[in-house]
């Protein structure tokens, strides 16, 4: 698609895009950054619950329900959702910018949370294992294939609601168990 093609299908004057994205590339780039600071926002609202001093296993529990609604609310059916699938299958340079600006913090503030409730240190294999566990969960719901093994294909509340408890009561028993055994894994 030419940004010719774009601009006829929005509507939009193809000289004012030239004027300020330069090309299709510059056009791209300034949705992945909304994405990058809706991704940001987020994130920020995933760690930060409502009711300050919680317990490390509240504070897992109300990351994991906030970042399932945003994935399941806004996931595959919208262009965010759209354009990240696209990254994953076919990653471009903007991929190293989502990685940098939303993944790798977020990942670095799950890795602290993580480690707290192992009671090991954040760059302990058994704690980078879980965060790429935890994060693989939650993504993965919003895969075209688990909505459409949701029953009536939608994610109600109830739905996340029931998902997000199975996904954090797994993964504390995950990081329970290996919290338990020796690293097994040479770092």
């Amino acid at each position: 698609m030419t940004v010719r093609d774009i601009c006829k299908e929005a509507g939009a004057n193809v000289a004012a895009v030239n004027y300020y994205f330069r090309d299709k590339w510059g056009l791209y780039q300034e949705i992945i950054k909304s994405i990058v600071a809706s991704m940001q926002q987020t994130f920020k609202l995933a760690h930060d619950p409502p009711i300050a001093g919680t317990t490390p296993e509240a504070r897992f529990r109300h990351y994991v329900q906030t970042f399932l609604e945003h994935v399941l609310n806004d996931g595959s059916g919208c262009l965010p959702g759209k354009l990240m699938a696209r990254e994953m299958a076919d990653p471009s340079p903007a991929l190293d910018l989502i990685i940098e600006q939303a993944i790798r913090p977020n990942s670095i503030r799950v890795a602290g949370l993580v480690s707290e409730l192992m009671g090991l240190p954040p760059d302990d294999p058994r704690v980078g294992i879980c965060v790429g566990s935890i994060q693989t969960q939650i993504v993965g719901f919003a895969s075209p294939v688990a909505a459409r093994m949701v029953p009536g294909g939608r994610f109600t509340p109830e739905v996340i609601q029931y998902i997000a408890n199975h996904v954090a009561e797994f993964s504390l028993g995950g990081m329970r168990a290996l919290a338990q055994r020796k690293n097994e894994v040479k770092s």
